[in-house]
C-alpha cells in the first residue's frame, strides 16, 4: 500500500482566552489525523484570534482557512456573529464551538449557521483531538465526494460529447434522403415524411440539449462576460419565435422600464430567455399572450415570462424542473421536446447566485421567473 499523502490543513481558533489559545494551537499543531480510506494525512497550521473582528478582518484580506475553533463568548462580535457574516461572505469553514455557556438554543443556532461540533469547557486535549479528527475526515471525505462528482460530470460530458459528433453524420444523411423522397412521394403520403424530419429535428435538438447541459455541469462551457441588456436578449428570443406565435395567433410583449443590464455571458442570457419564451409559445393556446417581463433592483436582475397556457398541477410544478421531464397529458401529447431546457434554465441561474422557479394553475397559465447576479469575475 502506498504511503498517505500529507495535506497541511489551515485552521484558526478564535478565543479571548490567551493562554487558552496557545495551548490549543501546540495540541493541533502536533496532531496527525490519518484518513486512510482517502489515502490523506492531515498534518495543521493553526492562527490565533483573541477577537470575532481580528477573524473577519484576516478573511476580508485573503486569509483562507479549513477548520476553526471558535469560542462561543467573545468580547464584541460573540461566536454566532462570527459564523453568521462568514456565511454571508460565502466562506465555508469547518467550525467546532467553544464554550462553557451551552445551551439548548444555542447549539441549534449555531447549527443552523454552519457549526459542525460543539465543545464545552473545560475540556480535555484528547476531547480537543478527537474533536479535530472527527471535523477533519468530515472535511476530507466531502472534499474526495466532490472531486468524485466533477469527475463523473467529466466522463459524463466527454460520452456525450463524442456521441453526439458520432450521431450527427447519420442524422444529416437520414434528413437529406427523407428531402428527397417528400419531392418524389404522392400529396397523401407526404405528409408521414414531414412527420419523420419533424421527429429528427427533435432528435437533433434533443442532442445539443443533452451537450448544452453536460457542458456546463462540467465546466467545460467557456464564458466570456460583458455587460448584456436583457431587452435586447429577450427581443431576439421572440423574433425568433415570432413565426410560430404569428401563425397562433399568440400575442407576444416585452415589458421593461428602461435598460435590464447584467454582467453576464450573452450565450447563456440566450439559452434561458429561449427556453422560457419556447415553452411559454407551445404551451399556450392559440389566441393567448405571453408577456415577457424584465426588472432590476439592487443588485438583482430578474426575468419573468407569463402565459396564458394550458397551466400546471402542484404535482406536475414541483417535477418540472428535473432532467428529461416532460409532463405527459392530453393537453401536451403534441407538444415535442427534451425534458431537458428548464433544467438547463435553473442550472444556469445557479451559476449566477439565482434561481428559476414557476407558479401556476391548471388550465389558467403559468408564470416562470428566473433571478440573476452579476457574474463574479
Amino acid at each position: 500500500m502506498s504511503e498517505p499523502t500529507t495535506e497541511t490543513l489551515k485552521l484558526a481558533i478564535v478565543d479571548d482566552e490567551e493562554a487558552l489559545g496557545v495551548a490549543l494551537k501546540r495540541i493541533v499543531e502536533r496532531l496527525r489525523v490519518q484518513v486512510p480510506d482517502i489515502g490523506v494525512e492531515a498534518a495543521y497550521e493553526a492562527a490565533l484570534f483573541t477577537t470575532g473582528e481580528q477573524l473577519l478582518e484576516a478573511v476580508a484580506a485573503g486569509a483562507k482557512f479549513d477548520l476553526m475553533l471558535l469560542d462561543l463568548k467573545l468580547p464584541g462580535k460573540d461566536g454566532l456573529d462570527v459564523l453568521s457574516e462568514l456565511n454571508e461572505r460565502g466562506q465555508n469553514i469547518v467550525t467546532i464551538m467553544i464554550t462553557a455557556y451551552a445551551t439548548f438554543e444555542t447549539a441549534v443556532q449555531a447549527t443552523k449557521l454552519g457549526g459542525y461540533d460543539f465543545l464545552a469547557k473545560p475540556f480535555s486535549p484528547e476531547e480537543i483531538r478527537s474533536a479535530v479528527q472527527k471535523a477533519t475526515t468530515q472535511l476530507i471525505m466531502n472534499r474526495e465526494a466532490r472531486r468524485l462528482a466533477g469527475e463523473q460530470r467529466q466522463v459524463r460530458f466527454n460520452f456525450i460529447s463524442v456521441l453526439s459528433h458520432e450521431l450527427k453524420a447519420p442524422l444529416n444523411a437520414i434528413e437529406g434522403y427523407l428531402k428527397i423522397l417528400r419531392t418524389d412521394e404522392p400529396p397523401d403520403r407526404q405528409h408521414l415524411v414531414d412527420r419523420c424530419i419533424i421527429r429528427l429535428d427533435g432528435m437533433r435538438k434533443l442532442i445539443f440539449d443533452v451537450l448544452d447541459l453536460t457542458r456546463i455541469e462540467s465546466g467545460q462551457k467557456q464564458r466570456n462576460f460583458i455587460m448584456v441588456d436583457l431587452r435586447f436578449v429577450a427581443q431576439a428570443a421572440v423574433e425568433l419565435l415570432l413565426p410560430e406565435a404569428v401563425e397562433r395567433h399568440i400575442d407576444i410583449r416585452i415589458c421593461a422600464d428602461g435598460p435590464v443590464t447584467l454582467l453576464a455571458d450573452p450565450a447563456e442570457m440566450d439559452i434561458i430567455l429561449n427556453n422560457l419564451v419556447s415553452n411559454a409559445v407551445k404551451y399556450n393556446r392559440d389566441g393567448g399572450t405571453v408577456t415577457v417581463t424584465l426588472s432590476r433592483e439592487d443588485d438583482e436582475a430578474r426575468v419573468a415570462v407569463a402565459d396564458t397556457g394550458i397551466g400546471l398541477s402542484p404535482d406536475e410544478s414541483a417535477k418540472l424542473f428535473h432532467e428529461f421531464v416532460r409532463i405527459k397529458n392530453e393537453d401536451t401529447v403534441k407538444v415535442l421536446g427534451s425534458g431537458l431546457g428548464l433544467s438547463t434554465v435553473r442550472k444556469l441561474a445557479q451559476l449566477y447566485q439565482g434561481d428559476a422557479t414557476v407558479k401556476s394553475k391548471k388550465g389558467s397559465g403559468s408564470v416562470f421567473t428566473v433571478t440573476l447576479h452579476d457574474a463574479e469575475v
